[in-house]
């Protein structure tokens, strides 16, 4: 009979207690919160990378490891005596049951948007009963790639009908932004370039968001496209005799076109 996950949680937290012990692993005991940052958001990138697979086990196996640096951060808090990880499951167990009244109470949803709308208004409830007001932007962390935070920004403003109606109305905040982005383009300082150039990013953000795309998937598929078609680009250099670095930039474009034509024909390709 398979171990219940209660008792596998409880073993696993009793292996972070040992590896952190004086007689434990010397690398996990001299570990900080600010040594271990890279290693946190290393382990949800890799999450996230694992869920774009079809490898079942390899997306456990890296949910596992960032489980562990869960149990990591909570037992050096338990070290010096600010919470536990205990305390970690009871405050998230609480917040889940009192976050969904309609499942756990008498409360009546019936879509995932009114489902949000009610999620996001007991997080303000809560706020202000704590004494600590709260925006309808807050929760959105800095730290996140510009890309994510600004979907998510918009995402949390469109929870309370701020936003544009849809993908098409988007798009000629996007024009207005490619003009005002254009007329300083010329000798721009560099304070106003990034300003128009950040309007001009954010508002695309906000077409891909309302068309129903994820702009951080869709600039990485831009990525990967780029990445392949380079690289059809120097093998059929290499096989010429040739490198990247020792031809015209006419002949790179030729090789480009080439790269791109090798690639599926159809009018959705760019």
């Amino acid at each position: 009979m398979a171990e219940s996950p209660g008792n596998l949680f409880n073993r696993l937290v009793e292996i972070m207690v040992r590896l952190r012990a004086p007689n434990g692993c010397p690398w996990d005991r001299e570990q900080t919160r600010t040594s271990l940052k890279p290693y946190l958001i290393e382990e949800a990138y890799e999450a996230l990378e694992a869920l774009e697979s079809t490898d079942r086990a390899h997306l456990a196996e890296e949910l596992g490891d960032l489980l562990f640096q869960v149990i990591f951060h909570a037992q050096i808090a338990d070290e010096l005596g600010e919470f536990t990880i205990g305390d970690v499951l009871e405050r998230l167990i609480e917040k889940m049951m009192s976050r969904h009244p309609h499942v756990f109470g008498d409360a009546l949803v019936t879509t995932a948007q009114e489902a949000l709308a009610q999620w996001e208004r007991l997080k303000r409830r809560e706020a202000v009963d704590a004494g600590r007001p709260r925006s309808v932007l807050d929760g959105v962390p800095r730290a996140l790639p510009a890309l994510l935070r600004a979907q998510r920004l918009q995402v949390k403003a469109s929870r309370v009908g701020f936003d544009w109606p849809d993908a098409v109305a988007a798009w000629t905040k996007v024009e207005e932004e490619v003009r005002e982005t254009a007329a300083v383009l010329p000798g721009a300082r560099r304070p106003r370039l990034t300003e128009e150039l950040g309007d001009l990013l954010f508002s695309l953000v906000n077409v891909a968001r309302l068309a129903g795309l994820d702009a951080e998937d869709v600039l990485a598929q831009a990525n990967e496209k780029f990445r392949q078609r380079f690289a059809h680009l120097e093998r059929d250099l290499h096989a010429q005799g040739k490198s990247v670095d020792s031809v015209s930039q006419e002949e790179l474009e030729r090789s480009w076109q080439t790269s791109k034509a090798r690639e599926r024909p159809g009018p959705d390709r760019g």
